[in-house]
């Protein structure tokens, strides 16, 4: 979880009344909510409110969305061109799902239209990789402005909403994480700090800068997303009527260009890159960086077998010096099981070269992910034969 923050008007001490004159209903208090994670065992935060939080006037059911998984006769690989993907939809709706297991699942969003209403995912928390646009994520913890390459990490049943400046369209890359998405544990010390040595530290990671205290009494439909199943709340005043918070729980940001990224003399295998992780997968940054320093080193990756891995690579900027045909945009997976490695030729050029711009998104899982329908329609058919010369 991102370090301790509050923001805005709290009690002295947690649990009291935290007074507020008139308040609803003639009660002089705010009224406290806490958000728990792994029950009541890990990070929590707690928020005052204005009203109630439960008051809901209406639930109705809002469709179903299961993904529509394709049969894959072979296991090969796969370069998916998601840069050529049509834009459409709102950025929830507008959702793309191109990969998936029971702990996460990958989507593509290049939202035309304006989110449509408030939205919160019940069953999963999410990383949104900002690759084009700019904009302010809403929620009752305040705005939260982010930027090209900035991941977006919103942990589960935080309500929020998207609105995206007009000037770039919008281009993202979605990440549904069925568990809590952390900050990988090596990178603390025993007092919960970001070690020396990590590859970013706290002030990397921004929290939302001002509350937004809507005190609306009216009917705010919320949009929920549960799995496959979507219902609709309306609730009876506005949810972002927080005057205080504090804690280890609301939406952050972090930006890739922010990585600091550990090379050698040699080739550092992928895990130096990790950035975040979840139970069934790790979330990596190929940021740009200098490249290995011996004399006789070969500076692209090695061929590698992923032996109990699927491997994900979602190419966001720069000279990728390990693969030919690629492109922003681009996502290849390279499942378990056959081995995949440098292009041919990527070798030779890449003697010269003492650093590279390359910034890549990677997502390494424990289970075996399945293409959708969706993907399939994007796939390079002769992408497995890339390595013939």
């Amino acid at each position: 979880m991102p370090p301790y923050r509050q923001i805005g008007s709290l009690p002295r001490k947690r649990h009291i009344a935290h007074r507020h004159e008139p308040g609803y209903r003639n009660e002089g208090i705010y009224y406290e909510e806490v958000l728990t994670t792994a029950g009541f065992g890990r990070a929590y935060s707690i928020v005052y409110h204005l009203r109630p939080p439960t008051r809901v006037r209406k639930v109705e059911a809002a469709g179903q969305t299961a993904l529509d998984f394709a049969e894959e006769p072979t296991l090969r690989h796969h370069h998916l061109h998601s840069g050529h993907m049509p834009a459409a939809g709102d950025p929830i709706r507008g959702r793309v799902p191109l990969l998936g297991n029971a702990d996460v699942t990958i989507a593509r969003c290049r939202p035309t239209e304006p989110q449509a209403e408030l939205y919160r995912n019940a069953a999963a928390d999410e990383v949104l990789f900002i690759h084009k646009g700019r904009g302010t994520l809403s929620s009752m913890f305040g705005v939260l402005p982010f930027k090209p390459y900035d991941y977006v990490v919103i942990p589960r049943c935080i309500t929020y909403r998207l609105d995206f400046e007009t000037d770039v369209p919008p281009d993202l890359l979605v990440i549904e994480a069925t568990h809590n998405v952390v900050i990988p544990p090596r990178y603390l010390n025993p007092d919960g700090q970001l070690r020396l040595g990590a590859p970013y530290s706290e002030r990397d990671l921004h929290g939302p800068r001002e509350l937004l205290v809507l005190d609306r009494e009216e009917d705010v439909p919320v949009l929920i997303k549960d799995g496959c199943r979507w219902t609709r709340y309306v609730l009876a005043q506005h949810p972002f009527d927080v005057v205080g918070w504090d804690g280890f729980v609301y939406p952050f940001t972090f930006n890739a260009d922010d990585f600091e990224p550990i090379t050698g003399t040699v080739h550092q295998p992928p895990p130096v890159q990790q950035t975040f992780e979840a139970s069934g997968f790790v979330l990596c940054t190929f940021a740009p960086r200098m490249l290995d320093t011996h004399p006789e080193a070969i500076k692209v990756p090695y061929a590698h077998s992923n032996v109990q891995a699927d491997e994900v690579l979602y190419y966001v900027r720069g000279r990728f010096g390990s693969r030919r045909g690629v492109a922003e945009g681009s996502i290849t997976l390279h499942p378990r099981g056959i081995p995949h490695g440098p292009h041919p030729g990527t070798i030779v050029a890449s003697r010269t070269m003492t650093h590279t711009d390359e910034l890549a998104v990677m997502i390494d899982t424990v289970q075996p992910l399945r293409l959708t329908r969706q993907a399939l329609a994007m796939d390079d058919p002769n992408y497995p034969y890339s390595w013939l010369e």
